[in-house]
């Protein structure tokens, strides 16, 4: 699934600013499907540089490729919209986004002359309870094609205005912190019983978010423990799932690269639907991003590997724990380097949990994306955080029960600059040296080079030319955060 996250180095060919922005993401879809080969546009229905007329575009400029590749049964567009619980102020816009599925409907039928609903499904973000999901659904269900036969002035709305189709929609519930992602299958569950869901369900795991705010380590087994739980699900209730991860090309995000796609999957076996971020897209040759969607296309959704959920839990705690204190610590640092970390789309992104969960605290961060390209501008790989109170037989159970952790972090480690440890507390910078020794690893002398520039001009408040230093470090890793 192609998504718009803002975490390339590197602008396509169709972009003629440095950000990407309006007309762009038209251009962008229209890309993905035919030169990338994915299968799946993601369509993020907030922020003001949203387009809703995104099928009328893409069939009206591009009509030839999608006479030839129907938009909802060869390729997918699916909308995100807004969670009215946490984004109060966004909840009509939510309800404009439901609207919209059957007006572009329509603009497919005229096109097509047949009937194709060119989007019929909508991921609905840091999902807390079956109620949210099943809202959006219901909602749909009874108030917009619910209204058709519903009368104004004697006459139905359905004769008014025509019929109001896809019937009904998948809502896919996107989870992404601790406390509902080691409730997934219970939520999952739930929706399924009161929606009365009988054939496949997709749900969205959180890749990214939870890293931000509990630490890479915590991250992946809170992955590890929901897709456990979802399949003992799926097996339970006779309904296929569908997990989708939410993976970016930084090793805090997941290690999710063209050329690591084997890895990742080795990682994940259970994940039906990875996401392909900009920087996947961009960021490294055409054709291997192609080959590497081919690979992922071509593989078997599998069963996941086991883990031990007692232990993994007890390993969350420990491990988030320790990265809350050391984040709260470093914010300043990275809040004050993330002002130069440059944009790269136009659209406001949406709120993220750690600016959601943590106002009360005082601390703020920026998005993931910042935040990773703030410390790895420093030279300071944020994996590195929250794993020194870790045993031996902590890494014994982590070998067990994930894939390529190791190699994930030899990857991070490549950007490790020991220079940047004089920036943090002395406490913090032995506990981070202390886990950088722990794992075999080579330096990337050029990053090394670029990372030591940032780090001699930040100590002297000289930041001219910062945000250019921090691009160039970013090009040499092949994303931006």
């Amino acid at each position: 699934m192609s998504t718009q996250h803002p975490d390339n180095v590197r602008q396509p060919f169709f972009v003629e600013n440095s950000v990407i922005g309006g007309d762009d993401e038209i251009k962008e879809a229209f890309y993905t499907f035919s030169n990338l080969k994915i299968k799946e546009q993601l369509w993020d229905c907030e922020g003001k540089e949203v387009d809703n007329f995104v099928i009328e575009k893409l069939l009206t400029k591009y009509d030839d490729y999608f006479r030839r590749h129907e938009i909802g049964k060869d390729v997918f567009v699916t909308l995100r919209g807004p969670n009215p619980r946490v984004e109060k102020n966004k909840g009509k816009l939510l309800l404009e986004t439901l609207e919209s599925i059957p007006r572009n409907y329509d603009t497919a039928y005229h096109f097509y002359q047949k009937d194709i609903a060119p989007i019929f499904e909508i991921s609905i973000p840091m999902v807390s309870s079956a109620h949210e999901v099943l809202m959006v659904k219901e909602y749909y269900d009874k108030f917009i094609t619910g209204k058709k036969l519903k009368k104004v002035n004697n006459t139905a709305i359905k004769e008014w205005v025509g019929d109001f189709k896809p019937d009904t929609i998948n809502v896919i519930p996107l989870i992404e912190d601790k406390e509902h992602m080691l409730r997934a299958a219970e939520i999952t569950g739930e929706y399924l019983d009161k929606a009365k869901i009988e054939g496949h369900q997709r749900v969205w795991l959180a890749r990214s978010d939870p890293s931000l705010n509990y630490g890479n380590l915590s991250a992946i087994l809170l992955n590890k423990i929901a897709l456990q739980d979802l399949h003992y699900l799926s097996e339970k209730k006779s309904v296929d799932l569908y997990p989708i991860i939410g993976c970016g090309s930084a090793p805090f995000r997941g290690n999710f690269r063209p050329d690591n796609v084997k890895n990742a999957m080795a990682a994940y076996p259970s994940v039906q639907t990875f996401t392909a971020q900009s920087a996947f897209k961009y960021d490294y040759p055409e054709e291997l991003v192609r080959k590497a969607v081919e690979k992922i296309e071509e593989a078997k959704m599998g069963k996941p590997m086991e883990v031990d959920e007692k232990k993994a839990r007890e390993m969350i705690e420990k491990v988030s724990s320790e990265y809350q204190k050391q984040v709260t610590q470093i914010a300043p640092l990275v809040n004050q380097m993330s002002s130069y970390v440059p944009e790269r789309r136009k659209r406001k992104l949406h709120i993220g949990l750690f600016g959601y969960s943590r106002k009360q605290t005082g601390v703020s961060l920026p998005r993931a994306i910042k935040f990773c390209g703030a410390m790895y501008s420093f030279g300071l790989p944020p994996e590195l955080l929250g794993m020194s109170s870790l045993t031996e037989k902590d890494y014994d159970f982590i070998s067990t029960v994930t894939a390529s952790f190791d190699e994930d972090m030899k990857d991070s480690l490549k950007y490790f600059n020991e220079e940047s440890l004089k920036l943090l507390p002395e406490k913090i910078q032995k506990q981070v040296k202390s886990v950088a020794s722990r794992f075999e690893h080579e330096t990337d002398e050029r990053h090394k080079k670029v990372t030591s520039l940032i780090l001699k001009d930040f100590r002297a408040n000289s930041f001219i030319g910062m945000s250019e230093k921090v691009e160039q470090a970013a090009a040499i890793r092949g994303f931006l955060g």
